[in-house]
């Protein structure tokens, strides 16, 4: 009798295994069914072929809640041994400022007021699924600081504009170099003269353009190749150097290849993606803005950006010239900017420099009806993620009333001084230093983790893709590089700290491409990011796909997350080629942990001539 009842416990054991066994592989076969049914799309460097997919618009489909029940039951699905290199025409793509696209799609952008210029990005049918190649020849980039001064041609073989601008200085072709001598259309003699112009003009201490760390953020549009932004470092002062991808081809990826901080970005019809009250000067050289257009639209945004008091210089034929087309220019310039409250505070030679006010008290005598006319109480000034440029002027709220350079502290001191708009986002000054300590401390591990393979200068470019309150940055500040801080579109509101921090960043969405070329940062930095875009339903291959587009080779990924989220992307490593080394750990649990984290780092290949492209 207990034989029997141990043979009748043994058989129904089998049988519960082989129902469980079933079951997994008809979930298998559901995923497999559902992947290549119509409106999907499967791949793998083979079926890519034989269904004819396209293996550059081709990607990765995945059926999200059978992801996830695998993944909690301890699963993982197939991922692809190789993705497929794509064509050496997409060397330099920007799959959001891709102008094909626009044609492709048929979409009619104005073109007089830069629509076309403006963030297109590919529907995910359309999104390009393959590694973008570099260039033939190209090399590990020349380090910083001798970068600013020069890079290897064959990274970017553009000398269109040494041609065009060879009388200004911009750039010279030598050799296998391009070299910078820092000139620019209205500071031939160098941009390091012309800095030390504008603070002669407005009476600074010692010459000196950051004002005793009173200047810090500046806004340069129209920027060029960025060497006035180059040459502000010297002075403590960072600059959004910002330019369009437009017929000066490339001027945005040079800057960046020198280790400048700049982004491609245009005064079009959006506002910029910087909150408000973000710089203490703008800056326009020569850059061909069309500034009365829309009743001043695009003032109207530089002032939206600019703090209490701040400053806008502007070397331009108008502010010089004395033909009558120019004067006529100059003369209703001068009387929007007026009824704007700005006041001329220098002039000379080819340049002029304005001041916004320090309070309301100008706008409340102005008389009644007139223009521009100022915001509604309901608008927010710090909204800027794909939202409309507005032609009102943004007054400001009764805690800025009066207070020059919105109450901050010089630099360094803004740094890691607690700022008044933490209260704003509801943020004590006890948890923003909390937040500064975590950091300091997570970075140290960092290097720590790359001690052995991080040689000096390596690092330059730093992209810090969920900047929280700016704490990865702020505990970078002893070492010589610059970081892009993001916010997501959700944490756009801590924006604001980054910037009263002395730092700058921009509003991002994981979802999509980001606007900057191929090869542009040496260092990736994302915390939680995977895990916030799965939530949404977004790829995590797409954005795998995204980071190894930005990222130079031999530059570095660091990715703080989930368990199960590492455990993914590890999968994915060696496809990426990502693994010319790899580290993880799991680190110790602080306040900012959300539950189980490992860090996990890994180094990009620099490509040979042996892969295929697709």
């Amino acid at each position: 009798m207990k034989q029997k009842n141990e043979q009748i416990h043994t058989t129904r054991l089998l049988t519960y295994l082989l129902i469980g066994l079933i079951g997994v592989l008809g979930l298998v076969c559901l995923y497999y069914g559902s992947s290549v049914a119509p409106g999907s799309r499967r791949y793998d460097d083979t079926d890519s072929r034989l269904d004819g997919s396209d293996p550059v618009f081709g990607g990765f489909s995945r059926n999200r809640d059978l992801v996830d029940f695998l993944d909690e039951q301890g699963y993982y699905l197939e991922v692809p041994k190789s993705i497929p290199i794509c064509d050496m025409k997409y060397s330099e793509l920007i799959p959001c400022l891709d102008r094909n696209l626009i044609y492709q799609l048929k979409l009619k952008p104005n073109l007089t007021v830069m629509e076309h210029y403006e963030r297109h990005c590919p529907p995910p049918e359309r999104r390009y699924n393959c590694l973008i190649p570099p260039p033939k020849g190209y090399k590990i980039p020349i380090r910083w600081p001798v970068s600013r001064d020069e890079v290897w041609k064959a990274n970017i073989p553009h000398t269109h504009l040494a041609q065009e601008k060879s009388d200004q200085h911009w750039m010279v072709v030598d050799g296998e170099k391009i070299k910078f001598p820092g000139g620019g259309t209205h500071f031939h003699y160098g941009a390091d003269k012309y800095i030390v112009g504008l603070a002669q003009m407005l009476k600074f201490p010692g010459d000196k353009l950051n004002n005793g760390g009173h200047i810090r953020n500046v806004l340069d549009v129209g920027c060029g190749v960025a060497s006035f932004g180059a040459y502000l470092l010297h002075h403590d002062i960072i600059a959004m150097s910002l330019a369009p991808n437009d017929v000066h081809e490339n001027q945005i990826q040079f800057a960046l290849e020198r280790g400048i901080p700049s982004t491609l970005g245009v005064l079009g019809t959006k506002r910029l993606p910087y909150p408000s009250r973000s710089f203490e000067l703008a800056h326009c050289s020569r850059c061909r803005i069309d500034w009365l257009q829309r009743d001043g639209i695009l003032l109207l945004e530089l002032d939206r950006l600019l703090g209490p008091g701040g400053y806008f210089a502007y070397s331009s034929p108008e502010a010089y010239e004395q033909d009558p087309e120019n004067r006529k220019i100059w003369n209703a310039m001068y009387s929007l900017l007026k009824r704007m409250c700005w006041k001329v505070v220098a002039k000379r030679g080819q340049t002029v420099i304005w001041s916004k006010p320090l309070s309301n008290s100008c706008y409340l005598k102005r008389d009644p009806g007139t223009l521009p006319p100022l915001c509604n109480s309901s608008d927010d000034p710090d909204a800027s993620w794909n939202v409309s440029m507005k032609a009102c002027i943004t007054p400001y709220s009764a805690r800025m009333h009066k207070e020059r350079w919105s109450g901050l502290l010089p630099w360094p001191q803004r740094l890691t001084a607690a700022p008044p708009r933490l209260e704003e986002i509801g943020i004590s000054s006890e948890e923003f230093h909390e937040d500064t300590k975590i950091w300091h401390f997570r970075v140290i591990e960092y290097w720590k983790q790359m001690k052995s393979v991080i040689q000096k200068n390596s690092i330059r470019n730093v992209m810090d893709m969920n900047s929280n309150l700016g704490g990865f940055a702020t505990a970078l500040k002893d070492k010589d590089v610059w970081v892009m801080n993001v916010a997501s579109v959700k944490m756009s509101a801590r924006l604001k700290i980054i910037y009263d921090r002395g730092l700058i960043g921009t509003v991002h969405d994981w979802c999509e491409a980001f606007s900057t070329y191929p090869r542009t940062y040496d260092l990736l930095h994302a915390w939680a990011v995977f895990s916030e875009i799965k939530e949404r339903g977004c790829s995590l291959e797409d954005l795998l796909i995204e980071m190894d587009r930005i990222l130079r080779p031999d530059g570095f990924v660091i990715i703080r997350d989930k368990h199960s989220v590492i455990n993914y992307i590890q999968k994915f490593i060696t496809a990426l080629r990502w693994d010319g080394w790899l580290s993880e750990v799991e680190p110790r649990t602080d306040a900012l942990s959300g539950g189980e984290e490992r860090v996990l780092i890994a180094r990009k290949k620099l490509w040979t001539d042996g892969f295929m492209t697709m």
